[in-house]
């Protein structure tokens, strides 16, 4: 085998560890955000506070919104680390099958010769259309200038005006949907590249320990919208 085949088998190595530690981030950031969000229930006062605490988060010691400052610069950098992985590796993987080469192995579902979930023949796009969504969410509920039902300088009543329109809480679930799809895949692959294939049992606790955390994090994220929607909260 030659010197360049082991680097670029390295790389690869590197790459896919790279995307699994970037997504693990995400993830954890994605459990507090999400912890952040069923504070709505609380009511007006306290979700605003929590949302100002954020920005005060660390001072004197930091300085308003330094906190949150470092935690969006590491997100940031994540996404893109995550990204870049992704994009490198699928080139790789599409020269590695290109026409010509023949197919990895066929089987009953897909005789072209790939056999995947849906989760996993959805991870790409499904990850265009979560980078999209996170865009849109920003634009939204962060910096107020997309404003659905109405502006407001209180995160609560953003929230609130977002979420009483039914195209809001459509979009909002289509996009969660996707972001269920993208970990319950992504948790298992990255559990896969850290090691966590030690045995038959550890694969099975890996695939449990995805459905959870996908499970957790797209009703987690939903609960709040429906109840705003319905009339539940407010």
């Amino acid at each position: 085998m030659t010197k360049q085949r082991v680097g670029a088998r390295r790389s690869t190595v590197a790459l896919k560890a790279l995307m699994a530690v970037s997504g693990l981030l995400m993830v954890g950031y994605l459990l507090l955000h999400m912890y952040g969000n069923l504070k709505v229930f609380s009511g007006q006062v306290k979700f605003d506070e929590y949302s100002h605490h954020l920005r005060t988060l660390g001072e004197p010691i930091l300085p308003y919104e330094g906190a949150l400052w470092i935690i969006r610069v590491v997100l940031l950098a994540a996404i893109i680390a995550h990204v870049y992985s992704a994009v490198v590796l699928t080139i790789r993987d599409r020269k590695a099958t290109r026409v010509g080469s023949g197919p990895r192995y066929k089987s009953k579902q897909n005789k072209r010769g790939f056999q995947r979930t849906y989760a996993s023949f959805t991870l790409r796009w499904g990850g265009v259309i979560i980078f999209l969504f996170i865009i849109f969410h920003l634009l939204n509920l962060t910096t107020n200038d997309i404003a659905p039902g109405g502006a407001s300088p209180s995160p609560y009543v953003r929230v609130m005006n977002t979420f009483s329109e039914w195209y809001m809480v459509l979009a909002y679930t289509l996009a969660l949907l996707a972001v269920g799809f993208h970990l319950r895949h992504g948790v298992w692959a990255a559990g896969m590249t850290l090691g966590a294939n030690t045995s038959v049992k550890a694969r099975r606790n890996l695939n449990v320990l995805a459905y959870a955390v996908a499970g957790i994090i797209t009703l987690g994220f939903l609960v709040p919208p429906f109840a705003i929607f319905f009339g539940w909260v407010g």
